[in-house]
Formats: C-alpha cells, sequence, structure tokens
C-alpha cells in the first residue's frame, strides 16, 4: 500500500535528519572530525550549525587552507528536479546584491555517496556572532533586552536587504518562470542547459576547466568573500572533471553553461531585442519575496550589519490565483517553506481571485521587528504555546498585544501597522523603512 505523498516526504526528511545527524554526531563518539571531498578538495566537519527539512549547515573547514565555510548540504532524494529546487537558492543569492544580503562564495553538485540522488553544498560566510534569533536567545536568558536604537539599526538594515528583492529590475521580456509551483506558470521555466544538464545526467562529461592547475593556483581561485563576481570562482583541483565534483559557478564561462532565471536576465540585459520592441538594457520590475523572513535568517557580521540569508523559499512575489488548484498549491508551498509564527495570514487561506505579492514580506517584518522587541513572535504566546490555541487561528485574526515595556509608541504603531490582515492595508517596504528612520529620529 503507497503512502500519501505528504507523509512520504516527512518520512524521507526524517530519514535524512537521522542520516546527519549519526554522521555529525559520530565523530564526537569516535573523537574525530567527520569529513567530506568535494571537487578534489577535502572538508573538515567542525560541528552542525542548523538543520531543517532536507538541509543541515556546518561549520566546515578547508584543510588545504584552513579557511572556515558555513556549509550548506541539501539533499537532492528524487533526481534532477530537486537538484533543480536547490539551484534556484543559488540564482538567488547571485541576483541580489547588496551589503545586507548574504553572498555565496561556491557551490556544487556531487553524487550522494549513500545512492539517494544527489547532494547540493554551497560555500557561504561564516558568521561568528551568530544571529538576532541567537541574540534573542540570549536576551531571554539573561533577562536582558535590545535597546531601541539598536532593535531598529538591525531592523532597517533587514529593510533595506527586502527592498533590493522587491524592488529588483529584470530585463524586459524575461519570462515569468520563477513563481514555483504554480503549473501553468512552471511550464515557462527555461530547460537546464550546459552545464546544469550534466549535473541532472542529461549530458556527457564535459571538462570545466583545465587540469594542469597547480595548488597555489588552485588555493588562489578557492572561494574568496569576494568571489562572486564575474560568475563567481570554483575549484579546478584534482578531479574536478568527475561527473560527481560539478562546481555549479565556474570563473570562465563558456556559451553552453548553465542557463537559470538569473543567468538569462543577465544576458537580456546586453543582447536581446524581446519581443521585437524592446532595446538592450531596458528593464522592468518584477518584485521577488524572501517568503521566510525571521529573526533566525537574519545574521550578525563582524561589523555588526544584519545580514539576510536564506533564500531557499524566495519566489517571485506576484502569483495570480485564477482557480482553487494553485490556491491549494501555493498554501501547500507556505506551509512547507514559511515558518509558521511568522507566516502571513494570505498564506494560510489562500483565496481564488487573488494576486500574492511582496506584502508578505511586510507581515514577516512586523513579527521580526516585535520578536526583537518582546523575544517572541505576536503568535507565539501563552494562549497558542500552552493553552492548545491555534497559531494560525491568532494570525488570521491578528490577535496579540503589546507586552508592557519600555518602548516607544512609535514603536509600537510601527509594528502595529505591518501587522494588518488584508495585505492592502499594509505598508510597502519603503514606507516601512521611512517610518522606522522617523521613530530614530524620535529618540535621539
Amino acid at each position: 500500500m503507497s503512502l500519501p505523498p505528504q507523509l512520504s516526504q516527512t518520512l524521507e526528511g526524517i530519514k535524512y535528519q537521522v542520516k546527519d545527524a549519526f554522521w555529525a554526531l559520530s565523530s564526537c563518539i569516535c573523537q574525530q572530525s567527520a569529513k567530506v571531498k568535494i571537487n578534489g578538495r577535502t572538508f573538515k566537519i567542525i560541528r552542525v550549525l542548523g538543520e531543517g527539512g532536507f538541509s543541515f549547515v556546518y561549520l566546515a573547514q578547508d584543510e588545504h587552507s584552513g579557511r572556515q565555510f558555513a556549509l550548506k548540504k541539501i539533499r537532492c532524494p528524487s533526481g534532477s528536479e530537486d537538484v533543480r529546487q536547490a539551484m534556484r537558492e543559488v540564482e538567488a543569492y547571485r541576483r541580489f546584491k547588496h551589503p545586507n544580503i548574504i553572498r555565496i562564495l561556491d557551490s556544487a553538485v556531487v553524487q550522494d555517496p549513500n545512492g539517494d540522488g544527489q547532494i547540493v553544498y554551497l560555500f557561504l560566510p561564516l558568521y561568528k556572532r551568530g544571529n538576532l534569533q541567537d541574540r534573542i536567545n540570549a536576551n531571554a536568558i539573561n533577562n536582558t533586552h535590545f535597546s531601541e536604537r539598536e532593535m531598529l539599526y538591525y531592523f532597517k538594515g533587514t529593510c533595506e536587504a527586502v527592498r533590493a528583492m522587491h524592488a529588483y529590475h529584470a530585463p524586459v521580456g524575461t519570462k515569468p518562470n520563477a513563481s514555483r509551483g504554480n503549473p501553468e506558470l512552471d511550464s515557462h521555466v527555461p530547460r537546464l542547459s550546459g552545464e546544469a544538464r550534466r549535473l541532472s545526467g542529461e549530458r556527457e562529461r564535459e571538462q570545466v576547466h583545465g587540469s594542469n592547475g597547480s595548488d597555489d593556483e588552485d588555493d588562489e581561485m578557492f572561494p574568496h568573500p569576494e568571489g562572486d563576481g564575474e560568475g563567481g570562482y570554483s575549484y579546478h583541483g584534482p578531479g574536478s572533471n568527475s561527473d560527481a565534483n560539478v562546481p555549479l559557478m565556474s570563473k570562465s564561462r563558456s556559451h553552453e553553461e548553465m542557463v537559470f532565471d538569473g543567468d538569462e536576465e543577465l544576458e537580456r540585459l546586453h543582447h536581446q531585442d524581446a519581443n521585437g520592441d524592446a532595446h538592450p538594457g531596458e528593464t522592468e520590475l518584477v518584485p521577488y519575496a524572501h517568503r521566510d523572513l525571521k529573526p533566525g535568517n537574519i545574521m550578525i557580521s563582524d561589523e555588526n550589519q544584519p545580514i539576510l540569508m536564506d533564500f531557499g523559499s524566495t519566489m517571485k512575489a506576484r502569483i495570480k490565483i485564477e482557480n482553487r488548484s494553485q490556491a491549494l498549491l501555493q498554501q501547500d508551498i507556505a506551509a512547507e517553506q514559511s515558518t509558521m509564527a511568522y507566516r502571513a495570514p494570505e498564506l494560510f487561506d489562500v483565496k481564488t481571485g487573488i494576486t500574492l505579492d511582496e506584502k508578505v514580506d511586510i507581515w514577516s517584518l512586523g513579527c521580526t521587528l516585535y520578536a526583537l522587541a518582546y523575544s517572541h513572535s505576536p503568535f507565539e504566546n501563552t494562549q497558542t504555546t500552552e493553552q492548545g490555541g491555534s497559531i494560525a487561528m491568532a494570525v488570521m485574526g491578528a490577535q496579540y498585544k503589546h507586552p508592557p515595556s519600555a518602548y516607544s509608541q512609535g514603536l509600537k504603531n510601527l509594528i502595529d501597522s505591518m501587522l494588518k490582515v488584508n495585505p492592502k492595508d499594509r505598508p510597502d517596504i519603503n514606507e516601512v523603512i521611512r517610518m522606522t528612520e522617523e521613530v530614530m529620529q524620535s529618540l535621539r
């Protein structure tokens, strides 16, 4: 008897979580570090930094150079389609360039040594100061809290990152292919070509880089913080021409390389006359929504800057819901990818005839600012967490209160403005930033 798809997926996720947890913890029991080899490089796995669904994030150290990274491991048990989904996250990291958005250093696809599909590895900067949720947890333990000025500083930087997504401009004529999960729109997603086809087994082996590079040259090309320019950097050490060790981003690009949404857009910026009447360099507004804004996805850099991360849920923001099947599909995607206590009410019960848009992020920003002020989401209160209440019902009714505090009325008004059930009543990101600056100025 076959299991329902949702139950089957849940069981698969649990299986891979147990596998990765055992792999990470067994090294502690044996008093030696687990290791993984990618593109001819050996990485020592020091510890687990985080986990969720089919992914784990590890503190990893390159044995050759000694550099440390946050290594995100995404299991793709179903093969090419799962790889394609993971590569959308890579694409999002490459698309948005902003000081408050994390930059991917490199990425690679390898065959799962256990034979269960493939694994996508993302190499990300290591932020040793942790994230805002870590700060919230520390505040709760130490019975302290953010000052209003510090809280608004982190919040404003996060909003600036979100504005880069909501105000994204794509070349005119770019195909509307990133409304993930929408069958009508998915038909417009371009097929992977070149290197990407090889990753999913659709193309024969092709060497990406020459194999004559020395160790010194290889070390120089290893990901640096600035390595995302000009298409990014990749390894080209021993084994780089193996099907099982293929970099996703290479310094030298060919005409037959990956074509993702982002690459297509960049190409259109320089040469393509869309529909015969567009001009090279002409762009149009194509807002993207993060879809999982929360304190745990906002890192703190060594310079004390907020850095927005985790773009696994990111998609084009404006999705027209024309029928019930589309509504249920978007509802399921949100349930799977958007954290419940920070999820907008329109994603709990998606209605036919509406257009979902970037205002889902504004709601999440309101929840995030509330959490910075009071150490929890407005909908993670005693009633919902201890008394059997429903977070979904609380969210859809905007049922929350401000606990007693010394915070200004301006801050409370800012939070309230974002937590409106009707998306049309919420401010856009520019208005949120303007109001945030006004509250900050009032504190001087």
